[in-house]
């Protein structure tokens, strides 16, 4: 790859016009596969310099943050290490698009990806960790299964909050013949006692999992049944008549109801 097309695509990808941009990128993606991995690093730095759109300021940009996400997957396994740097850049934009791209990755980053959650002790870089591989679509990723549930009783909020999240997607992606029957159950009393938390955004996403559990067949009758109980309380549907004060576990809860 010549100098004079890397200069072209850092001249497009800097610009604000939307046709440029779009010219920048079909660019790259000509130029990726005969890249070395120097200039594919270079490469790197430039796309993923679109992170850092704002969507507020530049609503018509917006499109070509996705687009790059997409492409910076294409570069594969090998920039792992470089994007979890990224991981630390402290623009929560930029470090959702790096999560979402790490997702994109797909199966081949699960190993990778919880070497990398293993090693680090930042809650923050965990939590956005957690969260890629929530955006992984692969029955592979049941291998995560264990970090996130110790991640889900952790004292730190982001963390229990991310955690109990990606429990709910991880039971799209897997099927109940691969999920183990010890660690099924734990998922469930886990989400159960999260039912629990202090915490609205905790309680409304512990109902979602639950309800994606239910959805993608992974509760067993008696606790489809113990679930469907539960979002009713929540509701003040039942007996009790006692709801739950915050919206948002509400509106879980209501539409947990249709897998429940």
């Amino acid at each position: 790859m010549a100098g004079k097309p890397m200069n072209t695509i850092k001249t497009l990808l800097s610009s604000t016009k939307p046709e440029e941009i779009h010219r920048g990128l079909v660019l790259v993606k000509e130029e990726i596969s005969q890249a070395t991995s120097t200039e594919r690093e270079s490469l790197l730095e430039i796309v993923s310099a679109l992170f850092y759109i704002d969507p507020l300021d530049e609503p018509d940009l917006v499109p070509f943050v996705d687009e790059a996400i997409s492409i910076v997957a294409q570069f594969g396994v090998s920039i792992i290490p470089i994007l979890t740097q990224k991981l630390d850049a402290g623009d929560l934009k930029a470090q959702m698009a790096v999560a979402h791209a790490l997702g994109r990755i797909g199966a081949d980053a699960v190993k990778p990806l919880i070497m990398e959650y293993d090693s680090s002790q930042d809650h923050a870089r965990r939590s956005f960790i957690l969260y890629a591989l929530g955006k992984i679509k692969s029955p592979g990723i049941v291998a995560a299964l264990p970090l996130a549930l110790e991640a889900a009783q952790s004292p730190i909020l982001e963390l229990r909050d991310t955690a109990t999240r990606a429990l709910g997607k991880f039971a799209e992606s897997v099927p109940p013949s691969h999920l183990p029957e010890q660690e099924r159950r734990l998922c469930v009393e886990r989400l159960q006692k999260n039912l629990a938390d202090p915490n609205p955004g905790i309680r409304s996403k512990a109902v979602r999992s639950l309800g994606k559990l239910a959805k993608y067949k992974h509760l067993s009758l008696d606790e489809r049944t113990k679930f469907k109980s539960t979002c009713l309380l929540i509701l003040g549907k039942d007996e009790n008549f006692e709801w739950d004060r915050a919206y948002i576990v509400r509106k879980e809860a209501e539409e947990a109801l249709t897998y429940a």
